[in-house]
């Protein structure tokens, strides 16, 4: 069974990836399961300097997800090199160093700290979280996001994960300007913003006031982006968004994600990656598949792209109103 996946110039040995901010550093998961059989792990997001993250409360459980609203707290690049990176390039799971600016210059220049650093297979661009001024904005405007990508491009060799958000009207004109400026993958979808209320105190439950859901309330809204996204792009999709079983990854992987990531689940289920794995060649083989790949993008749809309220046509994802082209530069 040839679970393998190549997204620009990395090879994963299988696409159940551990996604960023789930997963911590990936020490405090050492006890719990064998890291070597993770297709990747995307350490907690770094920042260019150290940032302390937003006040508490910073998490909620609701009744089909979480919210939180973190803030992307972390130490810093400096701390991640020295602290953090050498334990993950010993662990030999592929690693995807997941970075956060608040300019377009911080990313380009944590770029270029971490291309050709021992141990780091691919970044991940987090233009996403709703929970920090600044970085969702670059994944809500396609010309933003455009700029990022073409900057880090320029500073690294490294493939390139952009992370997208739901938080957006067109994801498909975000996906193509995020494809023409040379990213080699992207991730769909972060966290939707959303908000909990205490009533009887009247008051939020997050120091914030709002943040970010996860787990199964959002995989439809994954889901639908992903499909949205294959139908009008070129590079892979990565799937993320409420995923805790095979089946889940089935779906994701029908309907066009070449890799998923599991997030969520692995708070109260910290197996969870692996034990997808373990039942993953199985669910392949009911397809009559020996090859992940068979099975990428191969929904029966009755006519294409499905159309709903604000559902944009894959043949007119707004490229022109952009104002870039849907063709990848080089």
């Amino acid at each position: 069974m040839d679970l393998s996946v190549s997204i620009g110039d990395a090879r994963f040995p299988n696409p159940i990836m551990a996604a960023s901010g789930t997963f911590g550093y990936a020490r405090e998961m050492e006890n719990v399961l064998d890291l070597k059989r993770v297709g990747a792990i995307v350490p907690k997001t770094i920042t260019l300097q150290p940032r302390k993250g937003n006040p508490p409360p910073r998490t909620t459980e609701t009744p089909a997800g979480l919210l939180n609203s973190i803030g992307l707290d972390n130490d810093g690049v400096d701390a991640f090199l020295a602290r953090h990176m050498p334990y993950l390039a010993e662990i030999g799971s592929p690693i995807v160093v997941s970075i956060a600016g608040k300019t377009v210059d911080e990313f380009a220049e944590l770029a270029q700290r971490l291309d050709g650093h021992p141990g780091i297979t691919a970044l991940e661009l987090n233009v996403s979280c709703p929970n920090v001024s600044g970085g969702v904005d670059f994944g809500a405007d396609a010309r933003m996001c455009h700029q990022v990508v073409g900057a880090v491009r320029a500073k690294t060799g490294l493939p390139i994960f952009v992370k997208l958000t739901p938080n957006v009207t067109n994801i498909v004109q975000v996906g193509l300007a995020a494809q023409e400026a040379g990213a080699d993958a992207l991730t769909a979808i972060n966290t939707c913003l959303g908000m909990a209320v205490d009533w009887r105190r009247r008051v939020p439950r997050l120091g914030n006031v709002l943040g970010g859901l996860s787990g199964p309330a959002i995989k439809p809204i994954a889901l639908r982006a992903v499909y949205q996204l294959k139908q009008a792009l070129s590079i892979p999709i990565i799937g993320v968004g409420g995923i805790a079983t095979v089946d889940d990854c089935m779906e994701f992987f029908v309907v066009g994600a070449s890799a998923v990531q599991v997030g969520t689940a692995s708070f109260y289920r910290p197996t969870a990656v692996i034990d997808i794995l373990d039942r993953l060649p199985d669910a392949l083989r009911a397809l009559g598949a020996e090859r992940l790949a068979d099975v990428v993008g191969t929904i029966r749809t009755p006519g294409g792209l499905a159309e709903g309220c604000g559902t944009p046509r894959a043949d007119s994802a707004a490229p022109e109103a952009s104002g870039i082209s849907p063709n990848r530069a080089g």
